[in-house]
């Protein structure tokens, strides 16, 4: 029972560690400096020929 108990407590303190080293990594990486960026970048329409920049593309092609 009590070899049970030290291996679970031991499990779950690896996990701990993992989590914490794995929030850290990301807050170091900037996964969190751009929350809306990319949620408001899926709905601009990159096709749009009103887009000065696709117009712009469009006659060099």
């Amino acid at each position: 029972m009590t070899g049970i108990l030290v291996f679970l407590l031991s499990l779950t303190a690896v996990m701990i560690i993992a989590a914490g080293v794995g929030i850290f990594w990301a807050i170091k990486s900037g996964q969190f400096e751009d929350m809306e960026g990319p949620a408001q970048r899926i709905l601009m329409d990159d096709d749009d020929p009103l887009i000065p920049h696709n117009r712009l593309k469009d006659k060099e092609e």
